[in-house]
Order: structure tokens, then sequence, then C-alpha cells
């Protein structure tokens, strides 16, 4: 078979080399960027942060499976692939490592954040010690938005730090809250309270039309002052302008990204020269998350070449 990897070959910890020594038999061919053209000829599609549209599909008449590695589907317009019988699947988090590393990234965040990482730089550079002051994590609350398997993940880890954890979820359940240990769970209704309540704010959701830019103006001004905004989701969750404004004006401390309104973000960009750390989309890029994503795309690629159905398939 014939499998289209849309990104630059090296993309993700070296996935592309790795899944070609995996499934020697299959041709693989990567686009060199995050953009689609044509489709034809290629019988799977790993699409990795390229948008695949109705029209994009419509190049090809052999496409059978869009192969996600990872769990985001947000720019795969899935009714439009159901609709040609094209199979769209991807990666759970919580099946593949990918949690537990994402989850180690936000805490590597938290912490730089609350030390003070460019304080640190500043003091070496001007042969300084003993500065800055940092925050310990110890009886801070942390406010978890999305408990699937990142938020869980991080609550899990959490806990050993000594915080207060709150956290929301689409369908809130008190089991939930007390596998996790949490202070209270809550609904989207609850949005605000959380921000209220909260030293860190992190963002644990998938992105949907509801979810899009749940972080604005109106949100952000609900964070306690000199909180801190952790993303470790997806970029359309916060809106960039409002970010900047409540950065600028000391609204809150700092903000850990590790996605971005657009990708690549602009290294240039004003937002980088307050208190911002950023990593580069590199959350579940980890020895395990790579190696446990790798299994299922190549079980589901397998799968497809023996006429059965792939795992995780969505529905719509």
């Amino acid at each position: 078979m014939k499998i289209l990897f849309a990104a630059p070959k090296n993309a993700w910890g070296g996935f592309l080399d790795k899944i070609r020594s995996r499934l020697p038999q299959h041709e693989f061919v990567a686009t060199g960027s995050f953009k689609i053209g044509s489709l034809k000829g290629f019988d799977v599609l790993i699409p990795t942060m390229a948008r695949v549209t109705a029209e994009v599909m419509d190049t090809t008449r052999s496409l059978r499976l869009i192969q996600q590695c990872g769990a985001g589907l947000e720019l795969v317009d899935i009714q439009a692939a159901i609709k040609r019988g094209i199979w769209v699947a991807n990666v759970p988090t919580d099946k593949c490592g990918n949690a537990d590393s994402v989850a180690e990234l936000g805490i590597y965040l938290m912490i730089g954040l609350s030390r003070d990482v460019k304080g640190m730089h500043a003091a070496l550079q001007n042969r300084r010690m003993g500065e800055p002051l940092g925050r310990a994590l110890l009886g801070k609350t942390v406010g978890i938005i999305g408990l699937g398997g990142i938020g869980k993940a991080l609550a899990r880890r959490l806990r050993t730090f000594g915080v207060h954890l709150v956290g929301i979820r689409r369908n809130p359940d008190d089991s939930t809250r007390k596998e996790l240990g949490l202070d209270w769970i809550g609904g989207k209704g609850d949005l605000e309270r959380l921000l209220r309540e909260s030293d860190y704010v992190i963002l644990c959701l998938p992105l949907t039309d509801e979810s899009r830019n749940i972080m604005n103006s109106k949100t952000i001004s609900c964070m306690k002052q000199g909180s801190f905004l952790i993303n470790l989701s997806r970029g359309g969750l916060v809106d960039r302008y409002a970010l900047e404004e409540a950065l600028a004006r000391g609204q809150i401390a700092g903000a850990g990204l590790d996605v971005f309104w657009q990708e690549p973000p602009e290294p240039n960009d004003p937002i980088f020269s307050y208190n911002v750390m950023a990593t580069p989309h590199i959350g579940g890029s980890t020895d395990v998350s790579i190696s446990g994503i790798m299994e299922v795309v190549a079980e589901n690629i397998q799968r497809l070449e023996k006429g059965k159905e792939p795992l995780y398939v969505k529905s719509g």
C-alpha cells in the first residue's frame, strides 16, 4: 500500500523512519510540510497537522484510511470522509503513553514558570546568585479543564506535589472526583469558579466549536491575579490577543504554551517578550509515546491490509 505522511520527513521524533522500518512492505511518502496537495494513488493518509477537507479527499478514489498519529482530528472533515467510505481513526492518548508524556511536560511548564526560568538565565548572565525567588507548588490550587486521558494523567502526578486539585469536564461525576483526589469537580457552568480559585489553569480538553477560544478576554479576566495559564491541548482554545493583553497588564503572571494559534508561531511574536515558556508542540514527542503511537498506527495499517476494520474508528 502507498501511505502519505503529511509532514516534514523528520517530524515527530523521526516517526516516519520508525514506522517505515516497522512496515517495510509498504511505500511511505512525506509531503515535506503540513499541507496536502493531492491524495491521488494513496491508500492511507497520516495527516499530522494538515487540514483534510472534502476537496482534498476528492483528489483520490483510492484512499481507504485517514490514520492520525495521535489523538487530534479537529482538522479532518470526518463527516466528509464517512460519506466517501473512508475510515478515520486516531490513537487515544491513554492507549499509547501519550497522555503520560504530555502530563510530564505540563509539570515541567508549571515548575519552570513558578521558579522563573527567564529570571534564572538573567541572574546567571549577570553573575547574581540566590535569585530569583520562586514559587513552590505546595499548597497551590491547580485547575484542570478537561479530565480525559491527559487531564487524569496530570492529576495523578500532581497529587504528590501537595497541591489542591479542582477540575471540570463535560459530564462531571463523583467517581472521577474520588479517583483523582479532586477537591471538587464541575461542568462547563463552573468554569469561572475554577478560574477564580486556581493558581494554575491547565487546558487539557479537545478543540471543538464549543471549546474554541474558551480562554478569551472575559474568561481570562476571571483568572486569579498572578496566576498561570498552561495550554497542553490545541492553540485554538486560547484567544492570542486576549492572552497578550492579560500578560501585558499583569492580570496573569505567565503562560506555558506547547500549542499555538498558528503552527509554527512566528519566532518574533511580541507575546514571547512576556513571561512565556514555549515548547514546539512536543508534549507527546517522547520515546515512550512515539513507540506506543507507532504500534497502534502499524496495527491499523495491517488490519486494513487484511480487510479488517481499524481500531478506534470515528463514527462522526
